[in-house]
């Protein structure tokens, strides 16, 4: 007898308990007891709170959270709570972050917490009459936008500007409206988004246009952390060290392809901590890979030159959207622990620290390019991983990772073999 074929048109789905959900996926699945218990295991995060995050939960995703020690970020000791899967990026901060901690370790700033909500007008006659019939309504479009929200309005936020671009697509010229919005401690999407909508009916007016998108740029050019970091000659290795780094950076400065994995490397430590206190991993990730565009070819997000002493200079410029209400960051307890653990009382702070954090990656991943490659450190952690999926328990699992990093051959048929020893199969 045939298997009748699965069906994931599940009516009331949505209105099902958290539970009834696993349980109903679990049959449609073919799920064991064991999986089913590991779904409904929700760790620290309360299944209920999970349900409201987000829809049609039957479960949570546990991610590691580290630790990286040695940040001093403007004169300021930090413990950087990370969340990540991935080996070796919480070490790599951590080392980075110790061979520049005796010279000051990390200066950053932020040229601000503004916001750009886009509003996209077509069919609009004339078009750059209509910008500036839109630029001469500046007052009326900020009673508008603070209109929208007075909590925000309170704590010094609000609307600070507009501006208004003529753009030629491939479906015609558009007038794009961009709302410039100090959103303060907030990451301010839902600010932004709620100011645009309101004042929609209005641009239609004055422009005789039709309105679509209304919403928020993650390419957040008007929120940038810096951070810079000098690391001295005898705490990396000498001058062929330095050079080998700047050639490294140099590379992923001319040529996207290289861009691609240096930015990823940086993103592997700021992406942790975004996500660790429970800020919104993609809009930084686009942001950041959008700036990194933004003079027509992709490049790298850091620089690295040598000072006039010649020691190796670091530095990094990226946007960077976070906030501390709103969302997961006020509602996960694991996110709020983070943030009481780096001690950040305000937006900017935290997303100073994040550029440091992200520097750091970047000069550890550089360092280990320019020496001994990047898969030596990287696969002694690694190691372990493969010991288990090996089937590597306790103790086995430093003893089988400590072989194949001795051979000098990680992968998993190999540990199978070196476990099958250690066993005396």
């Amino acid at each position: 007898m045939s298997t009748p074929p699965r069906n994931s048109r599940i009516s009331g789905f949505h209105r099902m308990s958290p539970r009834e959900r696993l349980d109903t996926v679990a049959a449609f699945a073919g799920l064991d007891a064991a999986a089913v218990e590991r779904l409904a295991d929700t760790g620290n995060l309360d299944s209920g709170l999970a349900d409201r995050l987000i829809e049609n939960v039957v479960g949570t995703m546990n991610i590691p959270l580290g630790i990286a020690t040695n940040m001093k970020v403007d004169g300021e000791d930090v413990l950087i709570p990370m969340a990540t899967e991935e080996s070796s990026v919480v070490a790599a901060v951590c080392n980075a972050a110790r061979q520049c901690y005796d010279t000051g370790g990390f200066t950053s700033s932020l040229s601000g917490t503004l916001m750009i909500a886009q509003i996209q007008a077509v069919g609009v006659a004339d078009p750059h009459a209509a910008r500036l019939r839109i630029l001469d309504r500046r007052d009326a479009i900020k009673a508008v936008c603070d209109g929208c929200d007075p909590i925000l309005l309170g704590l010094g936020g609000g609307f600070r500007d507009v501006e208004v671009r003529v753009l030629e697509t491939a479906g015609g010229t558009m007038l794009i409206t961009h709302l410039i919005v100090d959103t303060r401690d907030a990451m301010g999407a839902n600010a932004v988004n709620t100011m645009a909508e309101k004042l929609a009916p209005s641009i239609e007016e004055w422009t005789g246009g039709r309105v679509y998108l209304r919403i928020l740029s993650n390419l957040a050019d008007r929120r940038l952390a810096r951070a810079h970091a000098v690391w001295q000659l005898d705490q990396i290795g000498g001058a062929a060290v330095r050079d080998g780094m700047i050639a490294a950076y140099q590379f992923a400065a001319a040529d996207p392809y290289r861009a691609a994995t240096h930015n990823k490397g940086i993103m592997n430590g700021i992406s942790a901590v975004v996500l660790a206190t429970g800020n919104d991993t993609r809009a930084v990730e686009a942001g950041a890979h959008a700036y990194a565009a933004r003079n027509g070819s992709y490049g790298s997000l850091t620089r690295f030159e040598v000072t006039k002493e010649g020691h190796l200079s670091g530095s990094i410029e990226l946007p960077m959207a976070v906030g501390l209400i709103g969302g997961a960051t006020k509602l996960h307890p694991t996110a709020q622990t983070c943030l009481k653990i780096l001690g950040v009382t305000s937006a900017e702070r935290l997303a100073r620290i994040i550029a440091a954090v992200g520097l750091a990656q970047n000069f550890s991943a550089l360092k280990a390019l320019a020496t001994t490659g990047i898969q030596k450190g990287h696969m002694a952690l690694h190691a372990q991983n493969i010991a288990m999926m090996a089937g590597a328990v306790g103790e086995e699992i430093e003893r089988v990772a400590q072989k194949l990093v001795e051979r000098g051959t990680v992968r998993i048929d190999v540990a199978q073999a070196v476990l099958g020893e250690l066993r005396g199969a």
